[in-house]
């Protein structure tokens, strides 16, 4: 059987990006089958389709992909029919420490994705979504929220009472706000949009700092914990960013390294990090388990994403010029 798929030619790039058709085989005896109605646009997956990081062989793109179970294979008990599920952004790291470098397992980049109707992969390639959340708000978790919550609670173990930095409104950092909240952290948010800041103080952010026109956010932030330094930090900004960063941690605290958003190389001083005895821990994504910890917390809080905007599939390239204009708050979505 067929079914309606984007493809993205190699190399990438808006203008090889096809609509068409893929088959849909019976699952295997581990395999399930899923009826796909989401996707969620993440920075990754812009890289692969804008061509900055496009395949070199036709790959269909999207690493968030959540719907409905309408076949399993003979030998799987956790799924059954009706279920709805999305998708693991490392299919094969299943628990522990990460086992993968780089993106070759990972959907729509190493192995194809889900802008598709329809996908049979192994059971293992998917959990089940939060109890109500529709199509759209699942597709949300796979990248950026299981990034936030592996960044919060399993690389750092996040307490009450801590107090977490945040950057920005993308998909990432709306969630760690919302996590860091949900664990009864105290939250500094910034952005370069005061109406955004405000958008994120109704969300819960305990403080708002503008780092457009307060350059030296760093020590703003320092100076909201009363000289101590935050205890996290979500730093997705990249080199540009990092040094505020390092200035905002308080000793010993731990900063997730997870963006690019300004460039992927540039000088740093190390002396602040020797001094601070700081953790810069590296964050990609998180584990299968990791997403199951992240799905139960939900339903036990009713926690919900924050959706910015839909987009039909086949309007993937109008969606992901969207966001480039980095108007968005929050997640982008694609229905299918």
């Amino acid at each position: 059987m067929s079914t309606k798929t984007i493809f993205v030619q190699p190399g990438g790039g808006y203008n090889n990006v096809v609509v068409g058709n893929s088959e849909v085989r019976v699952p295997a005896s581990d395999e399930i089958t899923v009826r796909l109605y989401a996707n969620s646009l993440n920075y990754h997956d812009f890289a692969v389709v804008s061509g900055m990081w496009g395949p070199t062989e036709q790959r269909i793109p999207m690493a968030d992909g959540a719907g409905e179970v309408i076949a399993v294979g003979t030998e799987v008990s956790e799924f059954k029919v009706g279920d709805s599920v999305v998708s693991t952004f490392f299919p094969e790291w299943i628990d522990g420490t990460p086992l993968v470098e780089g993106f070759v397992t990972v959907p729509g980049d190493g192995i194809d994705g889900y802008a598709r109707e329809q996908v049979t992969a192994k059971a293992t390639s998917f959990t089940l979504s939060p109890i109500g959340y529709s199509h759209a708000e699942a597709a949300t978790l796979t990248t950026a929220g299981l990034t936030a919550w592996r960044a919060l609670m399993s690389d750092d173990s996040l307490k009450p009472g801590d107090t977490v930095l945040v950057q920005g409104t993308g998909g990432v950092s709306i969630f760690a706000l919302q996590f860091a909240k949900m664990a009864g952290a105290t939250v500094i948010a910034t952005s370069s949009s005061d109406e955004k800041l405000e958008r994120l103080k109704a969300l819960g952010a305990d403080h708002v700092v503008n780092y457009r026109k307060d350059t030296n956010w760093g020590e703003t932030a320092r100076a909201l914990t009363g000289g101590r330094g935050v205890d996290h930090v979500i730093e997705v900004g990249g080199p540009s960013t990092l040094e505020q960063s390092m200035i905002a941690v308080r000793v010993a605290g731990h900063i997730s390294i997870i963006g690019i958003l300004s460039g992927v190389a540039g000088q740093m001083n190390f002396v602040p990090a020797l001094i601070k005895q700081v953790r810069l821990q590296g964050v990609l994504v998180g584990s299968r388990s990791q997403q199951q910890d992240m799905v139960r917390a939900i339903n036990a809080t009713g926690m919900r994403p924050v959706i910015d905007r839909h987009f039909p599939l086949t309007e993937i390239v109008a969606a992901f010029q969207y966001q480039e204009t980095n108007q968005h708050f929050g997640k982008i979505v694609l229905d299918i």
